[in-house]
């Protein structure tokens, strides 16, 4: 009988392991700009290629000053891509007033962006950053329209504007 316990409790424990386990391989999703060139780029070459402001933030995750950046009152039709490698991050259809001074979408392009907690300032945020270079973006709240009610508030240095 205690042989039977013992099987069991182990039995009980390996389930709970496969059970954690799967829904977070489940999740995983492949790195599809995990070869990318861009992300084999030494810090010294991106302080090169990036003007001092972008560099701070797409490098080294700094935010730019509210109110500072044209493309928070950007209205035209186009697409904003990472100013790092061009890789389009949003349309500007999802483009909206957030009232904060930052660009603010409601969305992105499905695939551009990568996201990881945040606790820079002691509590838990989502950073969000460019799928192919890894360039820092902004942060998501949730406090934006519908659809999503999501707020990804992007810095505009992170940012250039392609128009339609």
């Amino acid at each position: 009988m205690t042989q039977i316990s013992h099987l069991d409790r182990r039995g009980f424990l390996a389930a709970s392991l496969l059970a954690l386990a799967v829904p977070a391989c489940a999740q995983a999703a492949p790195d599809a700009y995990a070869a990318s060139p861009f992300r084999k780029i030494t810090d010294a070459q991106w302080k090169q290629r990036l003007a001092g402001p972008s560099y701070a933030v797409l490098r080294h995750e700094d935010t730019e000053r509210p109110g500072s950046s044209p493309l928070d009152q950007e209205k035209r039709r186009g697409t904003f891509v990472c100013a790092g490698c061009e890789l389009p991050l949003f349309k500007s259809e999802w483009k909206f007033e957030s009232g904060t001074g930052w660009p603010s979408f409601y969305t992105a392009i499905k695939g551009a962006v990568g996201k990881k907690t945040d606790f820079k300032i002691g509590v838990p945020r989502t950073e969000y950053h460019c799928a192919r270079c890894e360039g820092h973006q902004g942060h998501i709240f949730n406090d934006g329209p519908r659809p999503t009610g999501l707020r990804y508030c992007n810095n505009g240095v992170a940012l250039k504007f392609v128009p339609a």
